[in-house]
């Protein structure tokens, strides 16, 4: 299916899970929705990185962390609608990603990881000493009651199955383009493809700006969610490790395996946190994934690829 058709049938898709949610009749279903949602943006962001050019970012909180405290610095200056504060925290988190890019990218392997996750400990370090946004203490963000004739929660949904919306056509587009090739091509054999003159450092630069952009993107109407943002919870681990675990889980190799991973695993935590107990999400996570690596290593895509 070419690009126009796919996105047109991606946004059926989404009509339809709009509808559905609002046939529902229940406000819980907008408030889980949207984390299963967030958790498909995040889960495709991090392919385009990890799944596509190999590189493994342990740094997820700290882009998803940015485009949140971004949103909070411009509450409190101006008085922007939440899709130009979302698109502001995309800049910050992307400019972030391709300086972190050109610092850390020259290192490969568990190098790298270990140098994003370093990244993500300086990020929450210098938030928590900063004033004002908050700092230690956190910030408090009032939220409008309606937007549009929606409840508020309703319109952040909507958002959110805005950006997964754009974040599934970007990864498919790069999987399909010259661009996916070379992604491939430094995932396969670094070295190679630089000999046969594959620009290396520019293709990784341009996978860190996107996937870091992306995850500023989804962090960035956190604020407006919680309506209270500190830094435990905006670094959260949960954001770290469901980020990584759910295209592995679904699959690496494709723009669909992120996506079902991340339906999987966020609708089970959410069913667990309603029925059970929300420390139990983790957990779940931790036993799928052992699991998985263990029966499928190449996730449900490449299992049913066999």
């Amino acid at each position: 299916m070419r690009g126009p058709g796919f996105v047109a049938l991606l946004l059926l898709a989404a009509a339809l899970v709009f509808g559905a949610a609002r046939l529902v009749d229940n406000p819980y279903a907008f408030f889980a929705g949207y984390v299963v949602l967030q958790y498909v943006v995040l889960a495709t962001a991090w392919n385009i990185l990890g799944g596509y050019t190999g590189y493994v970012n342990f740094g997820t909180a700290a882009f998803f962390a940015l485009g949140a405290y971004t949103t909070v610095a411009l509450h409190k200056l101006t008085s922007l609608p939440l899709p130009a504060m979302m698109l502001a925290g995309g800049i910050v988190s992307g400019a972030v990603g391709i300086g972190t890019g050109y610092l850390t990218l020259r290192l490969r392997g568990t190098y790298f990881s270990i140098a994003t996750l370093a990244m993500a400990v300086v990020v929450q370090t210098l938030i928590t000493n900063w004033s004002f946004v908050g700092g230690s203490r956190g910030a408090y963000v009032v939220r409008p009651a309606e937007v549009m004739g929606l409840d508020y929660v309703q319109y952040l949904f909507l958002l959110m199955l805005a950006l997964a919306v754009i974040a599934i056509a970007t990864a498919r587009t790069i999987e399909r383009a010259r661009i996916g090739t070379g992604f491939a091509a430094i995932r396969d054999d670094e070295v190679a493809a630089e000999a046969n003159g594959v620009p290396t450092l520019r293709l990784k630069l341009i996978a860190t700006a996107l996937s870091g952009g992306l995850m500023g993107m989804a962090g960035a109407p956190l604020p407006y969610y919680v309506t209270y943002l500190d830094p435990a919870s905006g670094f959260s681990l949960s954001y770290a490790v469901n980020t990584i675990a759910m295209p592995l889980i679904g699959g690496t190799s494709s723009w669909v395996g992120p996506v079902i991973g991340a339906v999987l695993l966020g609708t089970l935590q959410q069913v667990a946190s309603v029925t059970i107990s929300s420390a139990l999400s983790l957990l779940i996570v931790g036993l799928l994934l052992v699991g998985f690596v263990i029966a499928a290593p190449r996730g449900i895509i490449g299992w049913f690829g066999k």
